[in-house]
């Protein structure tokens, strides 16, 4: 294996990634409108993912609830893919594809939004959870890979990165949600204490 020419794909691979993004200004916008219009509204943003996709969809929920870079008020958001006891006893009993849909039967109302992340659009447990939310009036928001797979005609809206690997479709997303936590926090910022 020739280390430097492994580095030099990698970093290839991100930049095309970049300049995927760079076409879709409208769609990011509307994306981060979305979110901002669901915590606006006292709404909860629901996301989900499957491997690195849950790790992007747990930090985004993260970033919500805890701080991105200011002490902003905390926004109301979840990670399905969080609870491994929810996760296991949901798949042990109903089936992995229904992780997601099952949680989003407890915890998802009108007014929510689910941000979903999948490299591929594919994963049935991730088709499920886009059936649960239009079924409960729950907004749907993909960040998608490749052609964005059976997932994108269910999706409200998406954001598609095409033309590059799992992994750079995950950098590339790990930007668009690092966008739309900038976003928040000019919707939403830091109350200051006299």
């Amino acid at each position: 294996m020739d280390l430097h020419a492994t580095i030099s794909q990698r970093l290839q691979m991100g930049h095309r990634a970049v300049e995927a993004l760079e076409g879709q200004p409208q769609a990011i916008a509307k994306a981060c409108e979305m979110l901002m219009q669901t915590l606006a509204g006292d709404g909860a943003v629901l996301t989900c993912g499957n491997g690195g996709s849950a790790a992007e969809a747990l930090h985004l929920a993260e970033e919500l609830t805890g701080r991105y870079r200011s002490n902003r008020p905390a926004l109301r958001a979840l990670c399905l893919a969080a609870d491994p006891t929810a996760l296991t006893c949901i798949a042990n009993d109903f089936g992995f594809d229904q992780i997601f849909a099952r949680q989003l039967e407890a915890l998802g109302r009108w007014g929510d939004l689910l941000v979903l992340f999948s490299t591929s659009g594919r994963s049935a447990n991730l088709l499920k959870a886009l059936h649960a939310a239009k079924a409960r009036g729950i907004a749907t928001l993909g960040l998608l890979g490749g052609e964005g797979g059976p997932a994108l005609p269910l999706c409200d809206h998406a954001i598609v990165v095409h033309g590059v690997d799992g992994a750079a479709i995950q950098e590339a997303h790990q930007m668009i949600m690092h966008i739309l936590c900038e976003a928040c926090e000019a919707r939403f910022p830091a109350k200051v204490h006299a």
